[in-house]
Parts: structure tokens; C-alpha cells; sequence
């Protein structure tokens, strides 16, 4: 079975920073594709980084680029989202998915992620 359990979100003022994790189990981070997506009231999920499975190479969206840094801990099965700069447009719940192949390159797509946390809320007042 599956789970990934993502943490660190929480209320922050425009400019501020957060750290969220995202804690696996029952797959090997280093071995699949990780991706973090968010989803704001009234609009679509949308794709926020990814970083592929032998963690080197990562991708952004053009919004995150430059401020949002997604990294992974294999000894601790865990991927990490840090929001520097944050915007109140970067208010969204964050979730946190695994992709559905071994050894696949970073994606946008969410289709093709097929384990995905509960999300955790980020509200980031101005």
C-alpha cells in the first residue's frame, strides 16, 4: 500500500517561507518521478514542480520558477517542497504525488502521477 502524508503547511505573510514535506511509504522515492501540484479555491489543479527519479533533474512551473525548490531525501523516503517569496497567489492547498512508472523523467502531467497525498493548506496573507 501506497501513502504519502505531506506536512509544513500553514499561514505565512507575503514574502515569507515554508518548508512542506511529503512523507512516503510503500515506494522507493528514488526510484519513481515526484511531483507537487496545488489546487486554489474555485480553479484546477495545476502542476507546481517535479523532480525525477535519480533526482537529477527537476522542473518548475513559471510561476514557482526562482523561488520554489523541490528536493528529496532517500534516506528518509521523503520530497520536499521550500516556498521562498511567497505570494498570496501561492495560497492553494499542496499536494504531493508519485508518478505510476519506475524510473520515469519529470512531468507535468498529472494523469500520470498515480499516488497522491490529502494535501496540506497554505494560505499566504498580504
Amino acid at each position: 500500500q501506497v501513502q504519502l502524508v505531506e506536512s509544513g503547511g500553514g499561514l505565512v505573510q507575503t514574502g515569507g517561507s515554508l518548508r512542506l514535506s511529503c512523507a512516503v511509504s510503500g515506494r522507493t522515492v528514488s526510484s519513481y518521478a515526484m511531483g507537487w501540484f496545488r489546487q486554489a479555491p474555485g480553479k484546477e489543479r495545476e502542476f507546481v514542480a517535479a523532480i525525477n527519479w535519480n533526482g537529477g533533474n527537476t522542473r518548475y512551473a513559471d510561476s514557482v520558477q526562482g523561488r520554489f525548490t523541490i528536493s528529496r531525501d532517500s534516506t528518509k523516503n521523503t520530497v520536499y517542497l521550500q516556498m521562498n517569496s511567497l505570494k498570496p497567489e501561492d495560497t492553494a492547498v499542496y499536494y504531493c504525488a508519485a508518478h505510476r512508472t519506475m524510473g520515469w523523467d519529470t512531468t507535468s502531467r498529472a494523469y500520470e502521477y498515480k499516488y497522491w497525498g490529502q494535501g496540506t493548506q497554505v494560505t499566504v496573507s498580504s
